[in-house]
């Protein structure tokens, strides 16, 4: 099996190029147009394989798809290519509708074309797989219940709204023209070779550091956290048994609030590398990002009942070997706080605005 994954050299798009070279015998082709936030350094492990490519690309540019999927013939696309961080979005949202919106249509496109000159039995068991996000549906009330996969989209952010309206396309795509499309809906991922600017990995560092841990409002904003190995595994399986037109959240069961979850990473880190004082100290309540949704919690349910899967790592599992992959890799993560990204505060200009 051939798979194309966009947005390979990022987060949990390596993950997958990773799981897929060390654990199947597919052949690779990783597209990633290198912003800032890939990095290729996360793919070393791999970038030897002979059943792994990497091809320099945006997914925008409809000759350089055209002529990926023409020349390497895959059987499937897994679809992370993105602009993701919320805070990005509210200082600059062009960037996520270009890409997380245009370069999805371009890329649906692109398949769908590849897609109708296949023969049957290969068309047949073509996929293409939209990787998105469970803040498509906003917010959820303090008292319970989690997002289902019935659950209207009601986006807060420009991020989210770019990633709602590229599962519209590609849930058109489907009922239009038929393209074999499948949308998984993932919730707060973290993990080794996260780029510093989110929650977990900027806290981590920032203690470590010895610096402030800035916390949003007072803290009680709540995510469901996935460990992720597991959402990458969760991906490879609903690419494999998930059915055309439908979609499947992936949630790990793990409510935390931002405070909680701060906490958790200041005593992981006093217990491996005590620093003379807890380094809950560090924690600063600073004032909230517009439009910052109170609650998230995954109803994974449809995924578990019809393909099986299963979390392998609970939060704090997961939490410590965050912790140490960061402790032992410092070569990986120390250029990218020198020359690309300090831990300064991003989403201000918005923030501004509106207590002006």
């Amino acid at each position: 099996m051939k798979i194309v994954v966009t947005g390979g050299a990022g987060f949990i798009g390596s993950a997958v190029c990773r799981q897929l070279i060390a654990e199947t015998n597919a052949y690779v082709v990783n597209i990633d147009a290198l912003t800032y936030a890939a990095n290729l350094r996360s793919l070393d492990a791999i970038a030897a394989s002979p059943r792994y490519t990497f091809i320099q690309a945006d997914i925008g540019d409809r000759a350089a798809m055209d002529a990926v999927l023409t020349w390497h013939a895959p059987d499937a696309v897994m679809h992370l290519a993105a602009e993701s961080h919320v805070d990005r979005s509210i200082d600059r949202s062009d960037a996520f509708i270009r890409t997380n919106v245009l370069g999805t249509h371009t890329l649906l496109e692109a398949a769908r074309a590849y897609w109708m000159r296949l023969p049957a039995e290969r068309a047949g068991a073509f996929r293409f797989l939209n990787v998105s996000t469970d803040e498509v549906y906003g917010s959820l009330g303090a008292d319970g219940g989690a997002f289902t996969e019935a659950t209207a989209y009601n986006p807060s952010s420009p991020y989210a709204a770019s990633k709602a309206g590229a599962d519209h396309l590609a849930s058109a795509w489907f009922r239009t023209f038929g393209l074999p499309v499948v949308i998984s809906n993932g919730c707060n991922t973290f993990g080794p070779y996260h780029f510093p600017e989110k929650l977990i990995p900027l806290a981590i560092l920032n203690a470590l550091e010895g610096n402030a841990l800035p916390v949003y409002g007072d803290g009680g904003n709540v995510r469901d956290w996935l460990y992720v190995d597991d959402h990458a595994r969760a991906l490879r399986l609903i690419l494999a048994r998930g059915q055309p037109g439908q979609s499947y959240n992936v949630g790990g069961r793990n409510e935390r609030t931002n405070l909680a979850v701060v906490a958790a990473i200041c005593d992981t880190l006093d217990r491996l590398v005590p620093a003379g004082a807890p380094r809950r100290r560090l924690i600063t309540f600073v004032p909230d990002r517009p439009g910052h949704d109170r609650r998230y919690a995954v109803d994974a349910g449809k995924l578990e009942r019809e393909l099986g899967w299963r979390a392998q790592e609970d939060f704090a599992s997961g939490l410590e070997k965050t912790v140490r992959w960061y402790l032992d890799n410092r070569a990986w993560w120390e250029p990218l706080r020198q020359d690309v990204y300090a831990g300064e505060r991003l989403g201000l200009a918005a923030h501004t605005a509106a207590v002006e």
